[in-house]
């Protein structure tokens, strides 16, 4: 009697450890599938130069070693690997050195001055370029209105491009809306309120002028302001829940 006792106390403690032994391989492959299930951020096949006065191609990751070559504003590059985190600012943009291919060379660039957004085409129009990168980047938005009065008609050009950088949203607006290019994309570290002049005005150039807004070192608003004879604009760049938003708004008198 105490034996088949004993045997069937022996075959509960098996049934039990066993039960307790499938639970625990359950839950671990559930947990494999759940982890498995999350999506890899995804890194552009290509990216393109942003730096108005090119973009230097290094042979290390780092900005002391040898230069390879020098790739032109707009240039499309090929990433081969991503830093895949911030390890340097440059002129006030932060970002890291990428290995890249140009022209069958691979080596490395600093990120910051490479976007995912293709450059404006020469003298292209701001609906044009919205509609051809609206096919890649569906969440652009594009839309224009007019005003004033009679005596001063307004066109207004709006823009909002998926991003929150500041930097693409800068360059694109300075290859889009006329911002003269010997307008550096501005540190956002500094004063609350700062006005940058253009020292290469042309004759009949009243009014050029980059005003940038801050608070506790981050960008808060950047204005260019022109005007000449009859004539003004002022593209605004600031950041919104959609993204970043370009607004070119032209004056006639």
């Amino acid at each position: 009697m105490k034996t088949v006792a004993f045997s069937l106390l022996a075959l509960a403690g098996f049934t039990f450890l066993f039960s307790c032994k499938n639970d625990g391989k359950t839950n671990e492959e559930t947990q494999t599938v759940v982890t498995d299930s999350i999506p890899a951020e995804t890194t552009p096949d290509a990216m393109y130069v942003t730096a108005v006065s090119g973009l230097t191609l290094r042979e290390f990751p780092n900005l002391q070693s040898a230069k390879l070559a020098v790739m032109p504003l707009g240039t499309k590059v090929k990433i081969v690997n991503t830093e895949g985190k911030t390890t340097m600012t440059v002129g006030g943009i932060n970002g890291a050195m990428d290995e890249v291919e140009f022209n069958n060379q691979k080596g490395f660039a600093f990120n910051g001055f490479l976007s995912k957004f293709f450059p404006p085409g020469e003298d292209a129009s701001a609906k044009n370029y919205a509609e051809e990168l609206k096919k890649d980047f569906p969440n652009v938005n594009y839309s224009e209105a007019t005003g004033g009065t009679v005596s001063q008609p307004t066109k207004t050009e709006t823009l909002i491009l998926p991003t929150d950088k500041w930097h693409e949203a800068f360059f694109t607006a300075q290859q889009l809306f006329a911002i003269p290019k010997g307008f550096a994309f501005p540190n956002p570290k500094g004063s609350n309120s700062e006005t940058q002049q253009n020292n290469d005005k042309k004759k009949g150039d009243f009014v050029s002028e980059l005003q940038i807004a801050r608070n506790d070192n981050e960008l808060q608003k950047i204005a260019y302001n022109y005007k000449t004879t009859g004539f003004g604009y002022t593209v605004t760049i600031t950041k919104e829940t959609a993204g970043m938003k370009l607004e070119k708004v032209e004056v006639s008198d």
